[in-house]
């Protein structure tokens, strides 16, 4: 059998404070995240904007414990991968591939090479596409290939997307199931789904499947949650973690929870659909932040779903998922980062800002509204702060 090497990605985030800036430096160093018509002003940027927003973004850190779990968590999924997979007759290797953080994209590639692996599986933990998460990632993977002969020579398949996996579905439902179910009144208790926002021009205008793929799966656990438990509840899907003056797909989480208060809504199931693991947006953003607006509004129940982490029924849907993809058509890079070929993703003629979507992404709420618009305005000559809608 062949030894298979299964790439889990995923973004990375710091685990101690002294991380923080060197993580925001990386993050912003991508021009998938700020793109710029001149590449020289890329790591100069950078450099400015992660200094500047290094402060605040430690602070929210040191509110869950001095840094991000992200790594911590994301390993004990491979292992826990591994394991099963093994149990399972499978000669794999899990590998842990960070976009912007150790162990970085290429530490696993130089890994899988060292030992000697025959066919690799890549394997999101985002289980929705976007362009600027597993789309980031899969182009990373493309331009490692691209520059290593003996990487490019290996038979690659890609998972792309698993929203409406059984398995995946499954594993949601029943740990929402079990938050419902200790409720006062489980038949009434509001279901809310918090998904990360993306940019509404993702969606209309780069052809991003995110939103669509959000929309179907938080249906199916909806649907599933009514099988297992015998009444259906109400929910809403809201977008949180928005970033810069564009507009983001609605409606915004904090709207919503007051709009929910307003309404009478006294107990509240929230579900952080697409994360997979506890992080800075579940532990800080939603326990915090929107727990507060909540309370606020008149929500008395705030009872938040954990993340998925290393739930058993996950990591056998994961399993399923690679046996799946082992046993399929060799899906390769290009394939899963695919994107309808009539939109142009990230136009050069002007200023194009590409905001990444990405868990632990809320760092990126920086002083880019102010000051880097500024900024930009002086480099450019042509007044981007009346472009951006500041004006």
């Amino acid at each position: 059998m062949a030894k298979v090497g299964v790439l889990l990605l995923n973004l990375g985030g710091p685990e101690r404070i002294q991380d923080v800036g060197p993580f925001l430096y990386n993050l912003f160093s991508d021009p998938e995240i700020i793109r710029l018509p001149n590449p020289a002003l890329q790591k100069p940027l950078a450099w400015l904007i992660s200094t500047l927003r290094a402060g605040k973004s430690q602070e929210a850190y040191r509110s869950i414990g001095g840094g991000s779990p992200l790594r911590r968590i994301t390993e004990q999924q491979a292992r826990e991968l591994q394991s099963e997979l093994r149990t399972r007759g499978i000669e794999a290797t899990s590998y842990v591939a960070m976009r912007y953080w150790h162990p970085f994209t290429e530490s696993a590639v130089a890994d899988i090479k060292a030992d000697g692996v025959e066919e690799v599986v890549v394997l999101p933990l985002y289980p929705h596409f976007s362009i600027s998460t597993s789309g980031s990632s899969f182009r990373e993977l493309q331009r490692l290939r691209q520059a290593d002969s003996g990487f490019s020579r290996l038979p690659i398949r890609c998972i792309r997307s698993y929203y409406d996996d059984h398995g995946y579905v499954g594993a949601m439902a029943g740990l929402v199931a079990r938050e419902i179910q200790a409720c006062p009144e489980p038949s009434k208790a509001h279901v809310f789904f918090s998904a990360h926002g993306v940019p509404k021009s993702y969606v209309e205008e780069a052809g991003d499947p995110y939103q669509k793929e959000i929309e179907a799966c938080a249906q199916l656990i909806m649907e599933r949650l009514h099988s297992d438990l015998g009444f259906a509840n109400p929910f809403t899907l809201a977008y949180q973690s928005r970033v810069g003056p564009v507009e983001w797909l609605r409606p915004y989480t904090d709207d919503a929870l007051q709009d929910l208060g307003a309404a009478g809504i006294k107990d509240l199931v929230v579900v952080p659909i697409s994360f997979v693991s506890e992080h800075i947006e579940t532990l800080e953003e939603i326990d915090i932040e929107y727990r507060e607006i909540a309370t606020e509004a008149g929500i008395i129940n705030f009872r938040r779903v954990p993340a998925l982490d290393t739930t058993p029924a996950f990591i056998n849907g994961l399993a399923d998922l690679v046996q799946q993809a082992m046993a399929g058509p060799e899906v390769n890079l290009d394939q899963a980062a695919e994107l309808p070929s009539k939109v142009k993703l990230y136009p050069q003629d002007k200023w194009a800002w590409g905001w990444n979507n990405s868990s632990e992404v809320w760092n990126g709420r920086l002083a880019m509204v102010g000051f880097s618009a500024f900024l930009l305005e002086l480099l450019s000559g042509k007044g981007p702060l009346h472009a951006l809608g500041l004006l």
